[in-house]
Order: structure tokens, then sequence, then C-alpha cells
């Protein structure tokens, strides 16, 4: 409270009607555009060849940490595990440098490799016309077929034509999802193969095609008998690592390829995790492995899921409220200007951040700004949308709660002879403040939950611990429940504290 009062006794004046409009335009314009000055510093040059990448020892790879078992966390240990991942791991060793993942959703991977935030994508990209003219693109490290999954009682779909008129769970963006268009299916989009494999167990979707080497391996984990692979598609998919658009490294890491091949050491890796060669034939004799308790899976992850609770959802939701409040009080004292350029700011602002989601705020500041040079790490990016969001929000909370306050009060102060930022500071804000307690609980309540879509952006908060733990197991319900008891808990908390706050300031309101 007392440090809203410190920033009202200097901005108020600055806002206040006659000459010193023109300050307070440049302060509230200043306001408009903190995203791109919050972001702006000096934007690394993008890192293309080979000889970068060596002199720095790291090789960044952006891989999906959900894709079991090309790329999943590991439910034992927690770190990266799977084919690609491997495979990666092997290739950096031939180039002389380390691996740095970065887990990133499908849907935004190729966005995160265009913005530089990684070298290369290991992820079972498929080599296609499309990507090979937009991106440079390694020689194949798997090959599979592809095929397609139906639930077990379904006899409906024996070929690809069967598939018009069906509904299919694909990745929005994979291959796969293009065949299934083409073949007249009804595309519904989800994140991977793991969510695909989900629907089709519910029976919300009908089908789901996919290469042949993820159904040989799923089927290999979970003994699942309740889908099975109806038909194929008689297309051949290979996957590569992608680069951007010559950046000079694919020359190095196929020669890395090609000796990993010749060694056997591509085979080994595929027989370790897929249970299959690389050409997506199911192996002999292969064993399922033994099904993980439920409550295990849950106790595993109960302190990472903590710990990322502790660690940065909170932290996130802190830093962005207090920011944004100070975004907000300037912007609510803008709105209540009598000076119209100063008014009509605060309104464009106010519009501009009510009228957008914030889901697009967040890819704007993290995935479109590296397009104009200006690069920002996960954690303040989120930072920034967050308080921008929480600034346009609670600027009319506020607003509200000034007006609130009896017009008799002001003039009251202003006839004992205190000016305006006296009245503001003494008078008016300590009255406000407890007026707009409950709004602006509310709010602080939402960020924390809205604290989940920072995941789209690399931040590894509580949601995104969930969905890592939740690709390889398969048990979305359990750990995702578990995630939504501990936002729970933490709101339970924040409205505790929400009641005593308004029984404390309620002490002085006048009965």
């Amino acid at each position: 409270m007392r440090a809203l009062q410190l920033v009202v006794s200097r901005v108020g004046c600055i806002v206040r009607f006659g000459g010193r409009g023109r300050i307070a335009i440049a302060v509230l314009s200043t306001l408009i555009a903190a995203g791109a000055l919050a972001a702006c510093g000096t934007s690394d040059d993008q890192r293309n060849g080979m000889d970068e990448i060596r002199s720095s020892g790291v090789l960044r790879v952006g891989t999906e940490g959900t894709y079991a078992p090309f790329s999943y966390r590991d439910p034992t240990t927690g770190e990266l595990a799977g084919y690609d991942v491997d495979v990666a791991n092997a290739v950096a060793d031939k180039l002389g440098v380390r691996t740095e993942f970065v887990t990133t959703p499908w849907d935004s991977i190729f966005a995160g490799l265009e913005a530089g935030r990684f070298d290369v994508v290991a992820n079972q990209v498929s080599v296609t016309p499309e990507r090979k003219a937009k991106y440079d693109l390694s020689k194949p490290y798997a090959v599979s077929e592809g095929v397609i999954v139906t639930r077990a009682d379904d006899n409906s779909i024996r070929s690809l034509d069967d598939l018009r008129g069906k509904t299919t769970a694909q990745s929005a963006t994979s291959n796969w999802a293009q065949v299934a268009r083409d073949a007249g299916a009804n595309v519904e989009s989800v994140e991977g193969f793991t969510q695909a494999i989900k629907l089709l167990n519910q029976g919300r979707v009908q089908a789901t095609v996919n290469d042949s080497v993820a159904v040989y391996a799923y089927f290999a984990e979970t003994g699942d008998t309740s889908v099975k692979i109806a038909a194929k598609t008689g297309d051949t998919s290979e996957q590569a690592f992608a680069a951007r658009k010559d950046s000079g490294i694919t020359g190095d890491i196929n020669k890395a390829l090609d000796e990993l091949s010749a060694d056997g050491t591509l085979s080994r890796i595929s027989q370790k995790y897929l249970k299959a060669d690389a050409s997506g034939s199911a192996a002999a004799g292969q064993q399922q492995a033994v099904p993980r308790s439920t409550w295990k899976i849950i106790g595993n992850n109960l302190w990472p899921m903590a710990k990322a609770t502790i660690t940065v959802t909170i932290p996130l939701a802190a830093i962005s409220f207090v920011v944004g409040l100070v975004i907000a009080l300037v912007v609510a004292l803008a709105r209540l200007s009598e000076t119209r350029v100063i008014n009509w700011l605060a309104r464009v602002y106010i519009s501009i951040i009510r009228g957008t989601p914030l889901l697009v705020q967040l890819f704007i500041i993290f995935y479109a700004l590296p397009e104009l040079g200006i690069k920002v790490p996960p954690f303040p990016a989120a930072v920034v949308a967050f308080s921008l969001n929480v600034g346009g929000y609670a600027a009319e909370i506020i607003r509200s709660a000034i007006l609130s306050v009896p017009k008799g009060q002001t003039e009251a102060a202003q006839t004992i002879g205190m000016n305006y930022r006296t009245t503001m500071r003494r008078i008016i804000l300590p009255q406000a403040a407890r007026n707009a307690v409950p709004g602006l609980s509310n709010t602080l309540i939402s960020l924390v939950k809205d604290t989940s879509l920072a995941s789209t952006i690399l931040v590894t908060e509580l949601l995104r611990v969930a969905q890592l733990a939740a690709a390889p197991t398969f048990e979305f319900f359990a750990l995702y429940t578990t995630a939504a008891i501990y936002y729970w808990i933490v709101c339970l908390v924040l409205s505790a504290l929400q009641n005593r706050l308004e029984s404390r300031l309620g002490r002085f309101a006048t009965r």
C-alpha cells in the first residue's frame, strides 16, 4: 500500500490538468510501449554455421519432450530421453560439442527455430518438399511407413479410402495430418501422438494416422489391446534434423549420421527405444514393459510439480502482478485526467489489452519480436506479457475504486489546503485501496491460473511439468488432476490472505 502511495505522489502531479500535459503524454506513451521497451536489448546476431556451434561448445536442440518414445522425460530420472534425444546426443559427440535441449510444443517448434531459440529441431521431423524449401534438412536418421490406428472393435476402416468422412486426431503441422485430410477425413488438432491415442481410446475420434515406429513402440510400452493397426497408408516417411535455411550446419550433421549408421549406433538406439528397426517393422521377440502403478507415478512427480510451483509459477505471478499494478495505477490516473490526449492514450491501451487474447500477446512477444531483432528470454517474456495484461484489467478496477470515494472528500481536503498529491496520498488512496481489494485479489487469483499459458513459450511451470510427466506414462487424468490440486491450493491461500486483508482494512470503514 505504501508503495502505491509513493507512486501516486510522484505520478499524481504529472497527470493533473494544466501545463504539464506534455510530460504526462510522454509518460503514458512510454507505458504503452512498455512491452517492447522491456524486451529491448542488444540482440545477439543470428548464430549460423558450425564454427559458431563449435566455438560455444553447445548444440542447442529443440524437441517436444512429450512425444514418447522419441522425446520424453524419463519418469525415473526426470531427464530427457528417447530415440531422437539419444541420436542428437550421439551426433553432438561426433561433432565434439554438448547438447542443450529446449523443450517446445510441436505446433510452435518451427517458430522457435526461426526465432533462433535453438540451432536444430530433433523431433521426428518428416522430410517434405515444403520443409526442404524452407529449412535445411539433414539426411534421414529414421524411416517408417504410415499406418492407420483404430479401436480394436472398429472394422469400418480397412484402407486409407475408408477415412473419408471419419474423424482423426493429428498434430496440426505434421505430414500425417495432411495425409488424413487428403483422404477426406475431418482432422482434430492435438499436441502429439499421446493425446491422439487418448482421444481414440475415449471414443472421441475414430482413427489416428501416424508412423509405424511410434505405434509399435506404443504397443511395446503399454501393451494396449484396445486399439489396433487397421491399415497402412502406403506412404513412407523419412525423419531428419531441421535447421534454419543456409545455416551451414547440416553438412557436418550428415557426416556424423553416416558414421553413426556405419558403426551400428543408430540401430542400437532404435532397438533400445522403439523395439523395432528404423524402417518401422516390429522386432521379433519384443517384450512389453511392466506397467507402473498410477499412485507411484503420482508420487514420483509430487516434488517436481511442487518445485515448479514454488520456483516458477508463484514468482511469475507475483512479479507480474506487482509490475502490472504499477502500470494499472498510472493508466487509471491517466483515465481520470481531463487532458483529452492522455485520457485517449489510456483508453487505447486498455482496449488493446482487453481486446486481444493473452495467448496471442505471449506469442507476439516471444515468437514475433525476434523477427524485429528483439529476442526476449522465456521467463522475462512471460513477465512482460502478464504485466501488461494485468495493467489493462486492473486499471479499471483502480479507477472505479478511486471514483467510489465521495467527491466531498477531495473538496474537503482542498478546503484545508491540501494539494493534489497530498490529497491522493492521505485521503483518496487509502479509501480506494479498501474498495479495490476484492477486484485486485480476483485479478491475482486469475493470474496464477493464467501462468499455465507460459508453458507455450518454453517456461517450465507447473502445467508443463505435468505434461512432461504424462507424455510417456499416458496418465493424463492422474497427473493433470494433481496439477489442478496444486493450483487450487495456491488459490485457497490467496483467498485466505484476501479475507485477512479485507478484515484489516474494514476496521477503518465507516459503519
